[in-house]
């Protein structure tokens, strides 16, 4: 019985290296065939034989690892390679796989991201691929920070920047400053009051005077902004009975369009424009 089994294992083992042989050959020959045709004919040709990822965690017999670093390096030489006109078609598709391969392989989510921004010109790419990371390595804050980042300076969408922070803070390890990049996506979606209090509980619980500064500085700004359409809003009230705008903004308190002139966080006065109706500080909230 011994014997069969070792002749019988034997066999396995060869008919085993047979098939991939004849697998890599098949491969191999396909890469041939594809990389003769012209791109302009089948956009995206020279990647049309890698296999999905799934097919690829089951064919790379446990070497999922080594496939994706294969994959990779690849993948990096593929899209630095200028002549290729259709390289970015399917860079999500070509990093999904690396990322089914191995979750926790984490230079290729951000390599991928970066790609996918600053040469594919692909934002939700970027996006996918950075989800992928922070929902296969959710100890990670890296990845929600990133996307975070992309939202807040690339794409302008505060409510997704504010919401991609909120996730990062969660995360063990994340640096204090994502709290305050987070205040700054309330206070640029225009949700004032929240952003007031995100300060003013930054500035309270600052453990050190720059911090409290950069809190003090945002403190200002925001009312700033609350009292400037306050008092400009009360302007137009005045220009649409009167016809014409305030001299000055005392006169909206006499003319019963406000309670009182409010002042800066400092203490100081407007400074009102009575040819425009627009108010302004005296100062940058950055110069103070």
């Amino acid at each position: 019985m011994g014997e069969r089994a070792t002749v019988r294992k034997g066999a396995a083992t060869i008919l085993l290296v047979l098939f991939l042989l004849a697998s890599a050959s098949a491969i191999v020959a396909l890469k041939a065939v594809t990389d003769r045709v012209v791109r302009k004919e089948l956009p995206g040709s020279s990647i049309i034989y890698i296999p999905s990822g799934k097919f690829l965690k089951y064919a790379t017999f446990g070497y999922r690892n080594l496939a994706a670093d294969v994959i990779y390096l690849w993948a990096i030489q593929y899209y630095t390679t200028p002549t290729i006109d259709d390289r970015f078609d399917h860079l999500d598709h070509i990093f999904a796989i690396i990322n089914e391969l191995d979750p926790r392989y984490q230079d290729p989510y951000e390599v991928g991201a970066m790609i996918a921004i600053q040469e594919a010109r692909d934002i939700q790419a970027a996006f996918a691929i950075l989800d992928r990371g922070a929902a296969n390595n959710p100890d990670q804050w890296v990845y929600p920070f990133n996307a975070g980042h992309i939202a807040l300076m690339t794409l302008k969408d505060y409510p997704l920047a504010e919401k991609y922070f909120a996730q990062c803070m969660k995360i063990p390890g994340a640096p204090e400053f994502v709290e305050r990049l987070r205040a700054n996506a309330i206070y640029r979606k225009g949700d004032l009051k929240t952003s007031w209090d995100t300060w003013l509980d930054i500035f309270k619980r600052a453990p050190d005077e720059r911090t409290k500064k950069i809190a003090s500085n945002h403190l200002y700004d925001v009312k700033a902004t609350i009292d400037g359409a306050t008092l400009e809003e009360a302007a137009a009230k005045y220009r649409e009975r009167l016809g014409r705008l305030p001299a000055d903004l005392e006169v909206l308190v006499r003319a019963g369009f406000l309670r009182e002139v409010p002042k800066d966080l400092d203490g100081k006065d407007y400074l009102y424009d009575a040819a425009t109706g627009k108010v302004k500080t005296a100062v940058s909230p950055w110069r103070r």
